[in-house]
């Protein structure tokens, strides 16, 4: 059973992730697929720019106590995500792709295209 804390964590998640739908959308990008999941890892939005395929991780932050929303995106979290593209991709055609992240502090929403790489 889920505490309210949780779901009041995942409802926030949702609302973020929307946020940063309507977001890209706004400027051009084509949602394709939400909450991507595998063993193992998860994207929470996978989007077309184009002909370029964009995975985009979702970070909101309230607070600043333990950094801001691009912290908490450590090396392991991005280990997580490129696993889950490699997933993705399979038996896809190849095609360019890169790894966007929408980060929310405080309400202020900011987009950091291109903000790693699959070999970090």
């Amino acid at each position: 059973m889920q505490t309210k804390t949780n779901d009041t964590t995942t409802a926030r998640g949702r609302e973020a992730e929307a946020l940063a739908a309507r977001h890209l959308e706004g400027c051009g990008l084509r949602l394709v697929e939400r909450n991507f999941r595998v063993r193992g890892g998860e994207i929470d939005l996978i989007c077309r720019d184009g002909k370029v395929l964009v995975f985009v991780e979702v970070r909101q932050r309230s607070r600043s106590d333990f950094g801001g929303a691009g912290a908490s995106i450590t090396a392991g979290k991005r280990r997580r995500i490129i696993l889950a593209a490699r997933h993705y991709l399979l038996g896809k055609p190849e095609g360019d792709c890169r790894f966007d992240c929408v980060l929310i502090d405080n309400g202020k929403l900011e987009w950091l295209r291109d903000a790693f790489a699959a070999d970090d």
